[in-house]
């Protein structure tokens, strides 16, 4: 096997996903704590102290304590090079997570012992299953009083329509928890709040009928002997095939705050899951191992760093070697560029990197040239296939309180615009912006960005618009006359595109049916605006 090969083969690349307060952020911090990427977890809950969730290093993040952006952080554990995403959780911000989910190989589903299966949750599985995703799941909380184990199986299979395969069994929960039995490993882990948690080591039980566990555990060893009994016989055996198929998520359990059960999923989790596999192109199936370098950038981040007013690109490397100072053809403008400081992260830390492989996460400064969904190759042009842009529901006009700042608010929505934070529409008569988007939070974080990144100080007010379209035809004339007609309904979006804002989704029919040669679309490929 060559050298490439193996680097190849040692990388996971995977996105943490789940509902909000399902304990996703402090399951990353745990992650990293094991791969020593950092030495103290971030106290998640504490928003008013000093120290904060190393992954929620935007300002915005810190004083509300949820995850607004993707964060990519790089770290090693027993010898695999781990990639890891930590996905907004808020479903206001589910564009940016869809997207992420392009770039990675496979996911780890977080879900509350105590709530089970939640809606944002149910969205993002769909998005996997679209990709047919390998996911793996931690249910977490068990410190806390929740769902029978066996409930929250059934819960999962019910909702998400995905095979369970537990490989890991809590011991009591609440007061009365234990710790937890690996059934993938025959170990016993026993573990204290607060204890050294790099320093947790497991107790190898090879059959669970061994007196020693009696010694170990006392009265909860029998039930522990009859939950495994009952998993064996009601509960499906794990099947490597089925899990990388996306049909079946094998399950761990445990309590990220307390670390219980996260060494077990994670030693699990770099041997089951997959390595970087082939990435569809529009003209062909990429395979990572091919000589040729490519990747797609998935996500833009303005102000990383606000001292230099900077804009990260992030690229997911999809096959060949990456260099540093290597040249590469940037696609959808027909240039080739130098990567001469490229960086990996590690939250809010960065390093220029000297070699990176498929799988890896880079970043490469933007000056305004890379969008999401552009391609970079040193050989043949590529399309890499992306996630669609959505039509947003609910849109705001931006009024700008000191007209003196017109020029600095452009350059923010514009920045902004190309992140995803919102979308941006300059409407055909009138000189406010509009803003669309999923979800109202998204208007807030728009608002306190401008102000603390650009020095805008703006705010949004109500607008009549409730539905956008995305038009085309292939008739100019034809499309010049809808233009002249709608022009009160008509706007560009950041990226030129043409797009109808109308009042009400009996408005829009009205409009298609009056307007048969018009292609109305709800969401856009971000590869659309790629050459072909």
């Amino acid at each position: 096997m060559d050298h490439n090969a193996k680097e190849i083969n040692k990388r996971r690349t995977f996105g943490i996903i789940s509902h909000p307060d399902a304990g996703k952020t402090t399951l990353t911090e745990k992650l990293l704590l094991y791969g020593g990427a950092i030495q103290q977890a971030g106290a998640v809950k504490a928003r008013k102290a000093e120290r904060y969730a190393t992954s929620d290093w935007m300002t915005v993040e810190r004083e509300r304590g949820i995850s607004v952006t993707t964060s990519v952080m790089k770290f090693n554990y027993m010898g695999f090079e781990i990639n890891l995403l930590d996905t907004p959780g808020h479903q206001d911000f589910s564009e940016d997570t869809y997207r992420v989910l392009t770039a990675v190989d496979s996911a780890l589903m977080v879900i509350d012992n105590a709530k089970g299966v939640e809606p944002q949750t149910e969205k993002l599985m769909e998005v996997c299953r679209m990709r047919n995703t390998p996911i793996i799941t931690f249910i977490n909380k068990l410190d806390r009083e929740g769902m029978a184990p066996l409930d929250i199986l059934s819960d999962i299979e019910d909702k998400l329509q995905i095979e369970c395969a537990p490989l890991s069994w809590p011991i009591g929960m609440g007061k009365r928890f234990k710790g937890v039995y690996s059934i993938y490993k025959n170990e016993l882990h026993l573990f204290t709040p607060g204890q050294n948690i790099t320093g947790a080591q497991g107790i190898v039980i090879n059959d669970p009928y061994d007196s020693y566990l009696d010694d170990l555990l006392g009265s909860p060893a029998n039930e522990l002997r009859e939950d495994i009994e009952l998993i064996q016989g009601a509960a499906d055996p794990f099947d490597l095939e089925h899990y990388l198929k996306g049909n079946q998520t094998p399950v761990f359990f445990g309590s990220a705050i307390n670390n219980f059960g996260v060494k077990e999923m994670l030693d699990t989790f770099v041997q089951i899951a997959p390595c970087p596999g082939p990435r569809a192109a529009v003209s062909r199936n990429v395979s990572p191992y091919e000589e040729p370098f490519s990747g797609f950038v998935f996500k833009i981040q303005a102000n990383m760093n606000p001292a230099h007013r900077d804009r990260m690109a992030f690229v997911r490397i999809c096959s060949g070697r990456f260099t540093r100072g290597m040249k590469a053809t940037h696609h959808r403008i027909g240039k080739n560029i130098t990567f001469s400081n490229a960086t990996i992260f590690m939250a809010n830390d960065r390093e220029n990197i000297e070699e990176a492989y498929p799988g890896d996460i880079i970043g490469i400064y933007n000056h305004g040239t890379i969008k999401i969904g552009d391609t970079f190759s040193d050989k043949e042009p590529l399309k890499f296939l992306g996630v669609p842009s959505f039509a947003p529901e609910i849109f705001k006009k931006v009024i700008l309180k000191n007209p003196m700042k017109a020029k600095h608010l452009k350059k923010g929505l514009t920045h902004l615009a190309e992140e995803g934070v919102a979308q941006v529409f300059r409407p055909f008569q009138g000189k406010d912006y509009i803003l669309g988007a999923v979800g109202m939070l998204q208007f807030d974080i728009m608002m306190e960005r401008l102000r603390s990144e650009y020095g805008v100080d703006a705010a949004y007010e109500s607008v009549h618009f409730n539905v956008a379209r995305w038009v085309e035809c292939h008739d100019i004339k034809k499309m010049e006359e809808f233009e002249r007609k709608n022009s009160a309904n008509m706007a560009w979006d950041s990226e030129g595109s043409r797009v109808y804002l109308t009042t009400s989704e009996w408005h829009l029919g009205y409009c298609v049916e009056k307007w048969p040669e018009i292609e109305f679309s709800k969401t856009r490929e971000i590869t659309d605006r790629l050459p072909s």
